[in-house]
């Protein structure tokens, strides 16, 4: 799993997760995120909101429920083994 740093916007800090996926769905891009590589982890499903040639991606944690209930099932697919529960 890869590792990587994200830092917050308001340039409070920053932390580290690991990438367990990465899809994109109706021309944006979303990840599966998890601070931990133990089975029973919390992960987070963030959304790129940032401006496409921009450079950096700017993630969000999608927090609409229809939303994140569609992007949970289309991870869960693309990993067979997971079981992303609300």
């Amino acid at each position: 799993m890869e590792k990587v740093k994200f830092a917050f916007a308001d340039g409070s800090g920053e932390d580290e997760f690991f990438v367990l996926e990465e899809t994109m769905i109706n021309g944006s891009t979303y990840i599966l995120v998890t601070d931990s590589e133990d089975d029973e982890a919390e992960c987070l499903i963030l959304k790129d909101s940032g401006s496409q040639g921009q450079g950096e991606s700017v993630y969000e944690i999608v927090e609409d429920e229809t939303e994140l209930l569609a992007v949970s099932k289309v991870f869960e697919e693309l990993l067979e083994d997971v079981n992303i529960e609300m």
